[in-house]
């Protein structure tokens, strides 16, 4: 099985849409650190403020919220990345509404990136943890953002009223999309998948990761855990055994 890697020529700005902290670090942490270290010029856009996260009952959810933000925050420093946007939506209860759809094509107007990344809409059966309803709800939202909202002067017109004018994405890539099982499946999705080898960034990926302290505690579990998940991809990708990928879904939006 082989999948095309990334070329990052001609692009300048990636805005990564995301439901919770910590998603973007779990998802893509790799491919924002090679990004980033290529030139690009990345943004985030979270959701909510993952008030619903952590296994502490004694911990205010408010309190919650704040540790979130300033842990994704440093996370986000970690990969060299400052333009954070949060929009502060209620942690497991995500829906793609029209005030999402309307944020996250403000955010789009605002930094007109080459680039959208976001969390897969679609449920992926392989791995069930990829598809919390938040992720869900931010993928959908963030795909209708790029395709008709942040480009259509007729959609959310107040944002017109805060001089954002229209803009079209011309890249959206979903991440947490399912693998291919076979050669003969890879061949079928091949042209839509992009790889990005992430061997040489993995170790800043984990160092962000282990910011979110709130969920991953000191992070003993998570080199194991992404080594397994990315050493998979980069197989599927046909890079050489050893190497690590994280691999998206290209969706076309001319």
């Amino acid at each position: 099985m082989s999948i095309a890697l990334d070329d990052p020529t001609g692009i300048e700005r990636v805005l990564v849409v995301t439901a919770h902290p910590d998603d973007v670090d779990f998802g893509t942490g790799g491919s924002v650190a090679a990004w980033v270290a290529s030139g690009v010029e990345v943004a985030y856009c979270i959701a909510t403020d993952g008030d619903a996260g952590g296994s502490d009952r004694s911990v205010s959810r408010s309190d919650m919220a704040a540790t979130r933000r300033r842990e994704q925050t440093e996370a986000a420093a970690v990969l060299g990345v400052e333009d954070i946007t949060f929009l502060g939506y209620p942690d497991g209860r995500l829906a793609p509404g029209l005030e999402l759809r309307r944020d996250i094509s403000r955010v789009i107007r605002r930094f007109r990136p080459d680039r959208v990344v976001t969390q897969s809409p679609e449920r992926n059966w392989q791995r069930i943890a990829a598809s919390h309803p938040d992720h869900l709800a931010a993928g959908e939202a963030a795909t209708c953002a790029v395709y008709p909202d942040a480009r259509n002067p007729f959609a959310h017109p107040e944002l017109l009223e805060e001089g954002l004018e229209p803009y079209s994405v011309p890249e959206l890539w979903l991440m947490g999309v399912e693998l291919p099982r076979s050669a003969e499946e890879a061949a079928e999705m091949g042209a839509s998948l992009r790889a990005l080898d992430v061997t040489g960034t993995f170790e800043k990926k984990i160092a962000a990761l282990r910011c979110h302290r709130s969920q991953v505690g000191a992070g003993e579990q998570l080199d194991g855990m992404l080594r397994a998940w990315l050493g998979h991809a980069a197989r599927v990708a046909g890079l050489p055994e050893g190497n690590l990928a994280e691999v998206f879904r290209v969706v076309p939006t001319a």
